[in-house]
Protein backbone atom coordinates (compact mmCIF):
# COMPACT_ATOMS: atom_id res chain seq x y z
CA UNK A 1 0.00 0.00 0.00
CA UNK A 2 2.93 2.45 0.11
CA UNK A 3 2.37 5.96 -0.38
CA UNK A 4 -1.47 5.53 -1.11
CA UNK A 5 -2.46 5.34 2.42
CA UNK A 6 -4.86 7.69 3.63
CA UNK A 7 -3.46 9.72 5.97
CA UNK A 8 -4.71 9.28 9.99
CA UNK A 9 -7.55 11.19 11.56
CA UNK A 10 -7.77 8.34 14.14
CA UNK A 11 -4.80 5.80 14.83
CA UNK A 12 -4.98 2.61 16.70
CA UNK A 13 -4.53 2.87 19.76
CA UNK A 14 -7.31 6.20 20.02
CA UNK A 15 -9.54 3.43 18.23
CA UNK A 16 -8.62 0.84 20.81
CA UNK A 17 -8.86 3.25 23.80
CA UNK A 18 -12.25 4.41 23.11
CA UNK A 19 -14.01 0.27 22.19
CA UNK A 20 -12.76 -0.60 25.31
CA UNK A 21 -14.98 2.52 26.74
CA UNK A 22 -17.15 2.13 24.86
CA UNK A 23 -17.54 -2.03 26.15
CA UNK A 24 -17.91 -0.84 29.65
CA UNK A 25 -20.40 1.83 28.97
CA UNK A 26 -23.07 -0.80 27.33
CA UNK A 27 -21.87 -3.30 30.35
CA UNK A 28 -22.93 -0.62 32.71
CA UNK A 29 -25.93 0.16 30.84
CA UNK A 30 -27.18 -4.18 30.19
CA UNK A 31 -24.48 -5.32 33.59
CA UNK A 32 -26.55 -8.99 33.80
CA UNK A 33 -28.65 -9.13 30.52
CA UNK A 34 -27.57 -11.29 28.06
CA UNK A 35 -26.94 -9.00 25.24
CA UNK A 36 -27.93 -9.64 21.37
CA UNK A 37 -25.35 -7.12 19.06
CA UNK A 38 -26.22 -6.83 15.49
CA UNK A 39 -23.74 -5.94 13.19
CA UNK A 40 -23.89 -3.71 10.18
CA UNK A 41 -22.01 -5.18 7.73
CA UNK A 42 -19.63 -4.77 5.70
CA UNK A 43 -18.18 -1.42 7.63
CA UNK A 44 -18.86 -2.49 11.21
CA UNK A 45 -16.73 -5.83 11.55
CA UNK A 46 -13.64 -4.55 12.41
CA UNK A 47 -15.38 -2.18 15.53
CA UNK A 48 -17.62 -5.47 16.56
CA UNK A 49 -14.38 -8.18 16.62
CA UNK A 50 -12.94 -5.17 18.84
CA UNK A 51 -16.11 -4.79 21.03
CA UNK A 52 -16.79 -8.17 21.88
CA UNK A 53 -13.40 -8.93 22.70
CA UNK A 54 -13.36 -5.73 25.49
CA UNK A 55 -16.93 -7.14 26.24
CA UNK A 56 -17.40 -8.93 29.54
CA UNK A 57 -20.59 -11.22 30.10
CA UNK A 58 -23.28 -13.39 27.77
CA UNK A 59 -23.69 -11.81 24.10
CA UNK A 60 -24.96 -13.44 21.25
CA UNK A 61 -24.24 -11.77 17.46
CA UNK A 62 -25.83 -11.85 14.15
CA UNK A 63 -25.80 -9.29 10.81
CA UNK A 64 -27.39 -7.44 8.50
CA UNK A 65 -26.13 -5.88 5.75
CA UNK A 66 -28.07 -2.70 4.44
CA UNK A 67 -26.52 0.36 1.37
CA UNK A 68 -27.39 3.67 1.01
CA UNK A 69 -24.38 3.62 -1.34
CA UNK A 70 -24.06 3.11 -4.99
CA UNK A 71 -20.68 2.79 -6.14
CA UNK A 72 -18.55 5.42 -4.81
CA UNK A 73 -18.99 8.17 -2.05
CA UNK A 74 -22.44 9.52 -2.54
CA UNK A 75 -25.54 8.17 -0.91
CA UNK A 76 -28.54 6.88 -3.20
CA UNK A 77 -30.68 8.22 -0.27
CA UNK A 78 -32.63 4.84 -0.82
CA UNK A 79 -31.90 2.20 1.51
CA UNK A 80 -31.63 -1.19 0.64
CA UNK A 81 -32.05 -4.37 2.80
CA UNK A 82 -29.36 -6.72 1.14
CA UNK A 83 -29.05 -9.62 4.47
CA UNK A 84 -31.51 -9.93 7.32
CA UNK A 85 -30.93 -11.81 10.64
CA UNK A 86 -30.69 -15.46 11.22
CA UNK A 87 -32.38 -15.57 14.45
CA UNK A 88 -35.42 -13.52 16.36
CA UNK A 89 -35.57 -10.22 18.34
CA UNK A 90 -38.40 -10.84 20.30
CA UNK A 91 -37.92 -10.32 24.32
CA UNK A 92 -33.92 -9.76 23.89
CA UNK A 93 -31.55 -6.84 24.59
CA UNK A 94 -30.20 -5.74 21.51
CA UNK A 95 -27.81 -3.41 20.38
CA UNK A 96 -26.81 -2.04 16.85
CA UNK A 97 -23.39 -1.90 16.01
CA UNK A 98 -23.14 0.51 13.00
CA UNK A 99 -19.77 2.27 11.61
CA UNK A 100 -21.08 5.25 10.75
CA UNK A 101 -24.28 7.51 11.25
CA UNK A 102 -24.37 9.80 8.63
CA UNK A 103 -27.40 11.18 7.53
CA UNK A 104 -29.57 9.15 9.74
CA UNK A 105 -31.69 7.28 6.96
CA UNK A 106 -29.88 4.01 7.31
CA UNK A 107 -29.86 3.65 11.04
CA UNK A 108 -33.48 5.10 11.29
CA UNK A 109 -34.66 2.51 8.79
CA UNK A 110 -32.67 -0.36 10.81
CA UNK A 111 -34.01 0.80 13.96
CA UNK A 112 -37.86 0.63 12.49
CA UNK A 113 -37.16 -2.26 11.11
CA UNK A 114 -35.99 -4.10 14.61
CA UNK A 115 -37.90 -2.05 16.78
CA UNK A 116 -41.44 -4.62 14.99
CA UNK A 117 -39.62 -7.24 15.76
CA UNK A 118 -40.33 -6.97 19.67
CA UNK A 119 -36.72 -6.15 21.25
CA UNK A 120 -36.69 -6.49 25.20
CA UNK A 121 -34.53 -3.00 24.72
CA UNK A 122 -32.39 -1.81 21.27
CA UNK A 123 -29.52 0.45 21.30
CA UNK A 124 -27.63 1.62 19.30
CA UNK A 125 -23.50 1.76 19.02
CA UNK A 126 -21.56 3.72 16.24
CA UNK A 127 -18.19 4.01 15.65
CA UNK A 128 -18.39 7.40 14.39
CA UNK A 129 -20.69 10.21 13.96
CA UNK A 130 -21.17 12.95 11.24
CA UNK A 131 -23.92 15.11 12.85
CA UNK A 132 -23.35 17.89 10.46
CA UNK A 133 -24.80 15.45 7.89
CA UNK A 134 -27.91 14.49 9.76
CA UNK A 135 -31.04 14.71 7.77
CA UNK A 136 -33.44 12.98 9.93
CA UNK A 137 -33.12 12.86 14.26
CA UNK A 138 -31.84 9.52 15.32
CA UNK A 139 -30.99 8.54 18.54
CA UNK A 140 -27.61 6.75 19.09
CA UNK A 141 -26.68 6.08 22.46
CA UNK A 142 -23.53 4.85 22.34
CA UNK A 143 -20.94 7.51 19.87
CA UNK A 144 -17.03 6.18 19.93
CA UNK A 145 -15.94 9.45 17.77
CA UNK A 146 -17.56 12.50 16.40
CA UNK A 147 -16.04 13.79 13.57
CA UNK A 148 -16.36 16.67 11.02
CA UNK A 149 -17.96 16.07 7.24
CA UNK A 150 -14.96 14.32 5.92
CA UNK A 151 -14.84 11.03 4.10
CA UNK A 152 -13.10 8.24 5.69
CA UNK A 153 -11.77 4.89 5.05
CA UNK A 154 -10.10 2.23 6.97
CA UNK A 155 -10.92 -0.54 10.02
CA UNK A 156 -13.66 -1.58 8.17
CA UNK A 157 -14.61 1.27 6.13
CA UNK A 158 -14.09 1.37 2.27
CA UNK A 159 -14.34 3.45 -0.73
CA UNK A 160 -15.55 1.20 -3.62
CA UNK A 161 -13.95 -1.78 -1.46
CA UNK A 162 -11.39 -0.66 -1.39
CA UNK A 163 -9.37 0.71 2.42
CA UNK A 164 -11.10 -1.98 4.87
CA UNK A 165 -7.79 -3.34 5.80
CA UNK A 166 -6.23 -0.29 7.02
CA UNK A 167 -5.68 -0.31 10.94
CA UNK A 168 -6.58 3.11 11.08
CA UNK A 169 -9.08 5.56 10.40
CA UNK A 170 -8.10 7.79 7.33
CA UNK A 171 -8.83 10.93 5.05
CA UNK A 172 -9.79 10.65 1.51
CA UNK A 173 -8.97 13.59 -0.63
Amino acid sequence: MGSDRPPVLLDRDAIAARIAALALDIRRDCPAAPLHLVCVLKGAFMFLSDLIRSMDGPLTLDFMALSSYNSGASSSGEVRLIKDLDTGLEGRDVVIVEDIVDTGLTLHYLQEILLARGPRSLRTACLLSKPSRRQIDVAVDYIGFTIEDHFVVGYGLDYDEQYRNLPYIGLLP
